[in-house]
């Protein structure tokens, strides 16, 4: 095993993960051996609909993941060459906020509503960077300024509530990136803000995963984010990764029918405005009793014999694109799982 501070080919490795929630009824298996990596400084995006494992992965990586019910049944998660799901949790504690850190999807929910910003900005600070009183506070500032909050001095002193949805936003990030980590992880960073404001929160964590070099994991069904802020995509389905490739390989050649059909949904400008959007037939599988052979089968148009019978792994589509479909993968040589 690695020791933390060695610099291995990649920042981030996740090779089978499997995260299950187990109750009376039975098995709900939210990631089901799901594998990636993550380079120093670039962006990930995973996607896919409610539901498919995407936020369970990711609190899987941080060990957040509520047991009981839930618990990680399988898998290594390599961060700087140690295995996350290995290491104490005096040690995970030591990386949560500091190495690695989280924007959670509610803001409102995340913060502490009887404590001011200021004091939540400065627990990290004097946790992990044993930062104190006026250095802590000189800090607190800096960051509020960094994510474009006026008269940051003064906000220090305010409460959650007092703060709107998007400025929210913008606490929860300067906490994020408070200890300058290597890897931030950003779930669903834009719910229930307007699309201005949306686009403000995104070009403020381009701008400093840029400035900083840290790598992130935006986690989103939004497709357009994708498009513009992503170098490399994960596409989920059913609690696996069911496509990956570069977001050009994405978009510009989808081999998943699902893929292909998360693109027809989404309203484009440089296609006929008078286009019909197509819509994905049927609903998501249950992941307590999920289909024999092929997850998506039962919504798939190009479906055949072979897709009810055996689940498709990951297969060679393109240079460094795969895809976990029989009908459409170019060849047939497995990568993973």
């Amino acid at each position: 095993m690695t020791e933390f501070g060695d610099v291995p080919e990649y920042l981030l490795t996740v090779e089978g993960l499997k995260t299950h929630f187990f109750s009376r009824s039975g098995v709900v298996k939210a990631v089901d051996g799901i594998s990636y990596d993550v380079r120093e400084g670039e962006t990930l995006a995973i996607v896919g609909e409610s539901g498919c494992g995407k936020s369970v992965g990711a609190l899987s990586i941080m060990r957040l993941v509520s047991s009981p019910p839930g618990r990680i049944v399988d898998g290594r998660v390599l961060f700087d060459g140690a295995d996350l799901l290995e290491v104490s949790e005096s040690q995970m504690r030591t990386i949560r906020g500091n190495r690695i850190a989280m924007i959670f999807q509610e803001p409102m929910t995340s913060l502490n509503p009887v404590l001011t910003i200021g004091k939540q900005i400065t627990e990290s600070l004097e946790l992990h960077l044993k930062m104190q009183g006026a250095e802590a506070q000189k800090r607190a500032v800096e960051l509020l300024e960094m994510v474009g909050i006026p008269d940051a001095p003064s906000r220090l002193k305010q409460y959650p509530h007092q703060f709107s949805g998007g400025m929210r936003q913008r606490v929860m990030i300067a906490m994020a990136m408070s200890c300058n980590p290597r890897l931030l992880i950003a779930d669903e960073p834009t719910t229930a803000l307007d699309v201005t404001i949306q686009a403000q929160i995104l070009e403020l964590i381009k701008n400093l995963s840029a400035q900083l070099g840290t790598a992130v994991i935006i986690i989103t069904h939004n497709l357009g984010v994708v498009a513009r802020y992503a170098d490399r995509v994960n596409v989920m389905y059913a609690g696996k990764i069911i496509e990956r490739g570069t977001a050009i390989d994405i978009y510009e050649n989808p081999q998943h029918p699902y893929t292909q059909g998360l693109l027809d949904s989404v309203p484009r400008l440089d296609e006929d405005r008078k286009r019909k959007l197509e819509s994905i037939e049927g609903m998501p599988p249950d992941l307590m009793n999920l289909p024999a052979g092929c997850a998506f089968q039962p919504r798939c148009k190009y479906a055949i014999e072979r897709c009810v019978e055996e689940t498709p792994p990951l297969l060679t589509v393109g240079d460094g694109h795969t895809a976990a479909c029989w009908v459409t993968a170019g060849s047939t040589s497995e990568v993973g799982a």
